[in-house]
């Protein structure tokens, strides 16, 4: 007797369905790629970018000056304040005496003043040592392009994760129960979306100053009408269906029939806008940044070298750098967001098909 040999076919669940259509959308994954790498380095910038020394060797002792402040006078340098790396290494390769210094890779900090080691007027033009040039304060550009990636990138991510929180919450509340809460609801929504953003904005800088944390909750304000639309309508359209009249017949409740059925087959056209709402979210603190009503100087600004660029139009790298910083970063995001939306595509795994 020939025993027939069965394969067994391991069930796969729709997410993982989703990533491998996402890995095969080259032009998209990499992109995440791309951005996820940056963004996580963007963290440990000082040990790449930056004016403090990673290590110093000192008459046969280590130092850490990345974590931990020393005067010039620690090092033996004629300086006040703080000890200068980048002339202390030169000071050391003239001397030497067996002393040393580890600088990163990029010794200049984005909010650096360096007039007193450049010669002429700021702004200065591209160089070897400057790969962007200065700005009109003497301060290297590449160096705050570097951090104003992570700020404006953290920016972008936590507003959107802010937004979807209470959008997906307010949505999903008026879509289940309908009737006067959707009403009663939408009028308020209404009337809270008709509020002027950018007056607000003006009000509130001309009686606070701009930070982090105020433009955050600022467009978090605002920012979740939009969501709370598409997830309404997404509740509205999957309570009408079969499944949800099963589970109610048999008894769920309502805190089962939102979280276990109707909320996990409702998320895929808000997760395939989500990268859009990341690149609206960047270009909201850029031009807020770029009028003056963004995160308040010195802080590393995308908007802010654009300001100066628009300022000195003749002095073309102020303008230019950050533009492309801009156009190469929410290309990638779109790029991601594409891939994201062909992967969540229900027809791609309709059973209808």
């Amino acid at each position: 007797m020939s025993e027939d040999k069965t394969q067994k076919q391991v069930s796969t669940s729709i997410l993982k369905k989703r990533w491998k259509k996402f890995k095969t959308l080259k032009r998209g994954y990499y992109s995440f790629i791309v951005i996820l790498i940056l963004y996580a380095v963007s963290f440990i910038l000082p040990l790449f970018i930056g004016k403090d020394a990673l290590i110093v060797n000192y008459k046969g002792e280590y130092f850490f000056p990345i974590f931990k402040f020393y005067s010039a006078e620690s090092f033996g340098q004629n300086i006040q304040g703080e000890a200068n790396y980048r002339l202390l290494d030169k000071q050391y390769m003239e001397e030497n005496s067996g002393n040393w210094v580890l600088l990163p890779v990029y010794p200049f900090s984005p909010n650096e003043n360096l007039l007193s080691e450049l010669a002429g007027n700021p702004p200065h033009t591209p160089s070897s040592a400057h790969w962007a040039g200065t700005d009109d304060r003497g301060r290297d550009v590449f160096a705050r392009l570097a951090y104003g990636f992570n700020i404006g990138l953290s920016f972008a991510l936590i507003v959107t994760l802010l937004t979807y929180i209470i959008g997906i919450a307010i949505g999903a509340m008026l879509g289940f129960y309908g009737g006067k809460v959707d009403m009663f609801g939408l009028r308020i929504i209404e009337i809270w979306s008709t509020i002027p953003f950018f007056y607000l904005i003006i009000i509130i800088s001309s009686i606070l100053q701009p930070n982090f944390l105020l433009l955050t909750f600022i467009l978090t304000l605002i920012g979740w009408i939009s969501i709370t639309y598409y997830m309404r309508g997404e509740f509205y359209r999957e309570k009408a269906r079969d499944y949800v009249s099963a589970a109610v017949s048999m008894g769920a409740k309502n805190k089962k029939i939102i979280f276990s059925h109707i909320l996990p087959n409702s998320l895929t056209p808000v997760i395939s806008f989500a990268p859009f709402a990341i690149v609206a979210n960047i270009f909201s603190l850029v031009s807020l940044d770029f009028l003056g009503f963004g995160l308040p100087p010195p802080t590393p600004s995308w908007g802010q070298l654009m300001q100066q660029g628009v300022v000195n139009i003749e002095y073309w790298w102020l303008i230019t750098t950050p533009l492309i910083a801009m156009f190469l970063t929410l290309l990638a995001i779109v790029f991601i967001g594409e891939a994201i939306r062909e992967a969540f595509d229900p027809k791609v795994y309709s059973r209808m098909r």
